[in-house]
């Protein structure tokens, strides 16, 4: 049948690597919470602790274009081995992380683990699309998508159930002002508690790569003739939909990172333990999950352009709520934000691409998967707002509202971009 989503010969091969979207999904919401993790264990500052996401982010930024230019020259499946490996490579890099008890060798860890994602990101996408007919191929990328919050919710439940619960520092309230002995066993300890989801995910991921190594998958790839750099780069650089789409993924990414990463400190100002906190954003990946699936069911009958302004304008309500409300009700409309964010990384990302050919966007995919990048920048801006006034998350007022309500102006200024591509693309 040629209206299938997948066709029956591709069926397994769909799945594999319809398990990506998962692997990253994983990988995205078990490293948020580690930067209040070590925040606690090694007494960083919260601009010191996000380092954390601007190597995770990184990442991304680094490796997106060369993955890009190695599938256009080789298959899909040699870029999803790559891949892969430096996934594989970077988790297990906790374990002398861990030995050496130094920040930047777990830093260094989850840059060289995201320059697996990049490749993966960049390959499996244009990968998912060229299985079936293009006239099903937006309906089979919003399928594999779907699993993307479902590593999500796994990726966090681990991080709430063997990392957070088995902290000692998050248990001390005065963790800082225990004497250099107890901190250093209490710290040793700590970081094989990190450590051992990181390696364990890393053998997982080498099982992946056998499975996948061994299996016959589809070449997928184009064979009509190639643009050359120069051209292509060219063909981007005029497009103004794909420009404003890099802007717009960039400052999404940024929100959703920042959304994510630092409703532990929003918690931490209304004296909620990380721990408790992971519930918040447990529910939160729950909402995203249904976000994206209720999106997707929208998109059939709503203009793509329409429906980003709608779910961003949303965003920024709950955004706003957040910032001016100093209680739990601010904590609750956090949580809500990832509702209306569900549908924002795939429709900026298929608005962006869609006037492009298949070997143009082969390319102009990297651009958007470097626009990640914003998930390394902004919570390091957001991070620098919060020590303003030192050490603690409320230190110090800011206009009326604590500095931890004052920072998410920083989303707000996000979604507002998204909401202006929207509405450029919707009258278009």
């Amino acid at each position: 049948m040629a209206n299938k989503i997948v066709p029956n010969k591709l069926v397994i091969p769909f799945i594999l690597i319809t398990s990506m979207f998962a692997l990253w999904g994983f990988a995205n919401s078990v490293t948020d919470p580690m930067v209040q993790a070590f925040k606690k264990v090694l007494e960083l500052s919260n601009s010191q602790a996000a380092w954390v996401q601007m190597a995770f982010y990184g990442g991304y930024f680094c490796m997106a274009l060369p993955a890009a230019f190695f599938v256009r020259k080789f298959s899909y499946k040699t870029g999803i081995l790559i891949g892969l490996s430096l996934y594989a490579l970077g988790a297990i890099l906790f374990y002398p992380a861990a030995i050496t008890e130094q920040f930047w060798f777990f830093c260094l860890g989850l840059y060289i683990l995201t320059f697996g994602l990049a490749f993966l990101e960049t390959t499996a996408n244009p990968y998912i699309l060229s299985m079936g007919g293009k006239e099903t191929a937006t309906q089979r990328l919003n399928l594999a998508q779907t699993f993307n919050p479902v590593g999500s919710i796994a990726g966090l439940f681990v991080a709430q159930q063997f990392i957070l619960k088995k902290l000692q520092s998050d248990n001390i309230d005065n963790y800082q002002l225990l004497d250099e002995a107890e901190k250093i066993i209490i710290k040793t300890s700590d970081l094989m508690v990190i450590r051992d989801p990181y390696v364990i995910l890393g053998m997982v991921i080498i099982l992946f790569f056998i499975i996948i190594a061994l299996y016959k998958m589809p070449q997928g790839k184009d064979r009509t003739e190639i643009e050359s750099i120069q051209k292509t780069f060219k063909i981007l650089l005029k497009n103004k939909n794909y420009i404003f789409g890099i802007i717009s993924q960039l400052f999404y990414v940024g929100a959703q990172i920042m959304c994510w990463t630092y409703i532990y400190q929003y918690a931490e100002a209304q004296e909620i333990s990380s721990q408790k906190a992971s519930n918040y954003q447990f529910v939160a990946f729950i909402l995203f999950f249904f976000g994206r699936i209720l999106g997707t069911y929208l998109l059939k009958t709503i203009n793509a352009g329409s429906l980003l302004m709608i779910f961003a304008s949303f965003s920024s309500l709950t955004i706003l709520i957040t910032i001016l409300a100093q209680n739990i009700i601010g904590l609750y409309s956090l949580v809500l934000t990832s509702f209306f964010m569900s549908l924002m990384f795939p429709t900026i990302y298929g608005i962006a691409l869609q006037d492009l050919n298949e070997n143009v966007s082969k390319i102009g995919a990297a651009g958007l998967v470097m626009a990640i990048v914003g998930g390394a920048l902004m919570p390091k801006l957001q991070g620098n707002i919060i020590d303003i006034g030192g050490y603690a998350v409320n230190d110090i007022k800011i206009l009326g509202v604590s500095e931890i309500n004052f920072s998410f102006i920083l989303p707000l200024i996000c979604f507002i971009i998204v909401i202006l591509f929207g509405k450029y693309t919707s009258k278009k």
